[in-house]
């Protein structure tokens, strides 16, 4: 699960999110939801991060804004 998460972490330090064994499937499921691919896809949501909000500074902060939102 979530094979991506490593690659993020800079991005959860931003958004104050502490990766936990209680929280990890929320993050997850949300991560997938946020940038529209299925639950489970974990290439294709990575890629899309990859993509999307990677190289683009303005969709990554939009990106943290969402996230902290529903890590709440």
């Amino acid at each position: 699960m979530s094979c991506y998460f490593r690659h993020l972490n800079e991005i959860f330090a931003e958004a104050g999110i502490n990766i936990t064994h209680g929280n990890k499937k929320q993050i997850d499921e949300a991560i997938h939801q946020l940038v529209g691919a299925n639950y489970k896809d974990y290439p294709g949501t990575w890629r899309k991060i990859k993509q999307e909000i990677m190289g683009d500074e303005k969709k990554r902060q939009e990106f943290i804004v969402k996230l902290k939102n529903v890590a709440k």
